[in-house]
């Protein structure tokens, strides 16, 4: 698993740009939240009734399919 719960969105997006499509169409678009630059995935989720498990699977889903986002061809 590359993502977890413990990690602060704000991390996972910058590591992982690609992923912002998963945290929207969850309904979390936190990123220009000041809350998103100290909570982390399992805090913003539950502020908003998502169900942690599915949206770290689809997190990690979409960051393995898609590599770092930073085009240095990594998988």
């Amino acid at each position: 698993m590359v993502i977890t719960k413990d990690q602060s969105i704000i991390d996972v997006v910058q590591k992982y740009p690609k992923t912002i499509e998963v945290f929207r169409n969850y309904g979390m678009g936190c990123f220009g939240c000041a809350a998103a630059r100290f909570e982390n995935i399992e805090q913003g989720a539950l502020a908003h009734g998502i169900d942690v498990d599915a949206l770290i699977a689809d997190l990690n889903k979409n960051a393995k399919d898609s590599g770092c986002g930073c085009g240095c061809g990594c998988s």
